[in-house]
Order: structure tokens, then sequence, then C-alpha cells
């Protein structure tokens, strides 16, 4: 088969990552050209053009048209492949990042070009800055990452047989002979409001009278930085034990080595690699479970007993009325920014909801608040036990007699279930199928919105801004 990628750049990410395993899984098996606004410095295993007006938008650039833009991938695909190519398969086709993207989708729909659309975040999950108004790209086949995000987009009108599952691929992580005392737990993410920090820095205080958190690396983004920033001093004021940045002082494949477990602490998650990947280089996994997104793995196997789901805290160790306001302000701001209708009665009922039994979820609450919860049991060595009581899975205990046994199935389940082979054939299947089956459907935005708009779960760290 003929297959191009396009998508806006081949920055280091998620996404970049994913496409990259795409192409290596299928080099061997079809013709590949790759299209991209920014080629940046990844290297691929096959031809790679850069079309103007792909890449993000610029404030201070001006955009060519969406036409201009289609017309040149269309004049790329064609200088390729003078017949045309069997498919171009769009990553991330429905993020505002760039104004044109989606009319030039349109464009190309029009040209008779054979379209897969793979989402692997939605603008609707609390990423109000990159929404668009604009109705999404209709009678195209849609690829999503997990079963979450196929029931979601089932409900907003999409039919079965457009609809595709592609879970990503896992690269075992590289395992190096990194010199580090046997304390280390290693937190290897890049440290975004979203992996929720203050969280992982709450479980460094009860780990082991040896051990420290290490995190791996900064964010990119100005908008996370300034809460990285802070985070950072808030941890050398108070002497706790964290080391951050850690991925830009060692080797990462020395990281992983010298670990003696991992953990997460994320509250939003659109595949969910953290939960897979550590069991590849035989480490145990703590920390919080992204239930929509764990669903699939358990399913197949991989046993999560150490994740906890919630972590409770009580509301009398921070400024809860201080709290109840941003809270409610934040789910008005953003119901207004995806003009969803809700009424204050309804606030006030999942307020109740959300701090039931006196307590309520820490990943919930932003930066602020949850330095308060840390401060608080600093200040009082009877709250660290009385919180432990209360979320026994915050104890990092040595060892026990059976978790070589759940690494061990843990790590075939991820070789069996997300190994490259398997993810070769799993993308010509769809391909196949993308091509021979055209579908009627469209994308229904309202019920988009209310899917993801869901107030049970609605944190402060995902959809409130950065508050200091």
């Amino acid at each position: 088969m003929k297959i191009a990628f396009l998508h806006y750049h081949l920055k280091t990410g998620g996404v970049t990552t994913v496409l990259k395993q795409q192409v290596i899984a299928l080099k061997d098996r079809c013709e590949i050209l790759v299209l991209t606004g920014d080629r940046a410095d990844t290297d691929l295993p096959c031809h790679v053009l850069e079309i103007p007006g792909l890449e993000y938008d610029h404030p201070d650039i001006p955009s060519p048209s969406s036409k201009a833009v289609a017309e040149r991938i269309l004049e790329a695909l064609s200088h390729m492949w003078p017949g045309g190519c069997d498919l171009l398969h769009i990553h991330n086709p429905t993020l505002a990042k760039n104004q044109h993207f989606l009319g030039c989708i349109k464009q190309l729909k029009a040209s008779e070009t054979i379209l897969f659309l793979q989402i692997h975040d939605f603008a609707e999950d609390g990423r109000p800055g990159v929404y668009s108004q604009e109705p999404y790209p209709a009678d195209c086949h849609y690829g999503v990452i997990n079963n979450r995000d196929r029931r979601i987009l089932l409900e907003t009108g999409l039919t079965p047989s457009g609809v595709h599952l592609i879970p990503n691929a896992v690269h075992p992580l590289p395992l190096g002979t990194g010199n580090f005392p046997d304390g280390l737990v290693l937190y290897p993410v890049r440290a975004i409001r979203r992996k929720n920090i203050g969280e992982a820095i709450l479980l460094s205080m009860f780990l082991g009278p040896d051990q420290y958190l290490g995190i791996t690396q900064p964010p990119n983004s100005q908008q996370d930085m300034e809460s990285f920033q802070d985070w950072q001093a808030f941890v050398k004021e108070n002497r706790l034990r964290v080391q951050f940045n850690m991925g830009q002082q060692h080797d990462f494949a020395d990281l992983v080595g010298g670990a003696s477990s991992m953990i997460t602490t994320s509250i939003s998650e659109g595949f969910g690699f953290s939960f897979l990947e550590p069991w590849t280089a035989r480490k145990m996994l703590r920390g919080r479970r992204v239930k929509g997104i764990c669903k699939d793995f358990e399913e197949n196997g991989l046993c999560l007993d150490s994740l906890y789901d919630t972590l409770e805290v009580p509301l009398e160790w921070f400024q809860t009325n201080d709290f109840f306001q941003t809270w409610q302000r934040t789910v008005l701001h953003a119901a207004k920014n995806y003009h969803y209708s809700i009424d204050p009665e309804s606030i006030r009922q999942y307020i109740t909801l959300l701090t039931g039994g006196g307590v309520i979820d820490f990943g919930v609450l932003n930066e602020r608040f949850q330095r308060q919860i840390i401060l608080y049991l600093l200040s009082r060595p009877e709250a660290k036990a009385q919180l432990a009581i209360r979320n026994p899975q915050l104890i990092f205990p040595v060892p026990e007699e059976g978790v070589g046994k759940i690494i061990e199935n843990n790590r075939r389940v991820v070789t069996a279930h997300y190994g490259m082979e398997m993810y070769g054939e799993q993308l010509l299947s769809i391909y196949k199928k993308v091509v021979h089956r055209p579908v009627r459907q469209r994308v229904d935005k309202q019920i988009l919105v209310n899917a993801f708009f869901d107030l049970d779960r609605f944190s402060l760290l995902k959809w409130g801004a950065y508050e200091g």
C-alpha cells in the first residue's frame, strides 16, 4: 500500500513517537511518505517533506489559506505517486493548533483523497485553547487509541464500522547500569500540570527513609513552567526528598536501571504509556490509576492493584471556602468556553458530591490547595499517619511476596498485546477497511463536549489556569 502520514510537526513528543512507531511498523510492508510543517530533528526511515502552513500557528507570521496548503499536500502526493496514494493518515486533526487545518482537511476530502483521522487528544477534554467551533470532517474514518474514546465517538453519531481502535505500541524501556543509591523512585515524565506534580511530591513523604523521588524532565510550555518552578522552590524550601530534571543530568537508561520502582500521579492520559512501560523494565509501579484509560489494560490481564483511584484528604486541612469559590468559577468559565449549559444549583450539587464524607480527592485540587495540604502534613506528624490509614496504598513497602509474579505477569501482557509486530498487522487491517468501506457519518460536537465535561472528576489542574 502507498501510505502518507501527516502531522503538524515532528518535534519530540507523544504523537511524534507514535507516528515514528507506525512508520517503523510498516516500512517493510508499504511505500511511505511523511508530510509535516516542521521536521525538527526527528530521523525517520522514509521520505519526509515539509509543507509550509502545516505547522502550529505563529502570532507574528501570516498563515497560508487552507486551500493553498491542501494544494501543496496534493502536489506532494502526486509527485511521490503519480497515480495517487491509497490513504492519507492524519494525526490529531481536530485540534485547532493551526487555524486552517480543519479547512485543509475538508479540501483534501473534496479531492477524493481517502483519509484516516487518528485522534490522540480531544480539544473538548479540558483544552479550550485549541477548540474550534467548526464542524469536524464528515464521512471520514476515525481512529482512537482507547476504548473510552471509541465509546464517546460512537455516542456522537459515528458508526461502529467508521471508528477504529488502534492502541499504541510499547517499546521496552532501556536498561542502563547507572550507579544510583537503591532508593531512587522514578517518575519518568515531563512535568506538565496534568501530571499532578504536587501529588508526586506528597507521595515522596511516604517513601522509606533511604528513598527519594526523581522527576525526569521539565515542561516545555510557559503555561506549565511557572507551576513547575514554584514546585521546585517549594521542595527546596521544605527540604523534601525530591530531585527535578534528572533526565537532563543522567542518561535515561541509567535512571531506569537504577530505579527501585516507578510512580505515576497523572490525572489525565490519552493512551497511558506510564501504566505499561515500567513493567518492560521489570519495575513495580505505584501511584494513581486513571480509570477510563486503565480499564483496557486490565481487561487484557494487566494487574494494577498497586494503584489507587483517589487520594482522599480531609477538608479541614486546606482553605475549603476558597476552594469552593475557585472550583465554581472555573466550572462556569470552562462552560462558557465550550458553550456548555450548566446552572449554579447543579454546581453546588456536584461540590456536595466531591466533598462527601468530609474528604476530597487530592487530584481535584490545584497547586495552591495542594501546597496547603503538604504544609499541614509537615507541621503535624500525626496527620501523616492519619492520611496513610485512610489511603493505605500511600505506603511504599519493601518488595513483598508476590511482587515478582505481578511484574512478570504484567511484562508478558505488555509484550503480548502492545508489541510492534501486532501493531503493524493492526494498522494494515484498519487501512484495508478504510480504503474499501466508505462511511457516511459525522460528529455531533455538543455530545462530544457533554461527554468530556464531567464534573464528577473536574480537576482544577486540568481545567483551571495556574494561580501561583
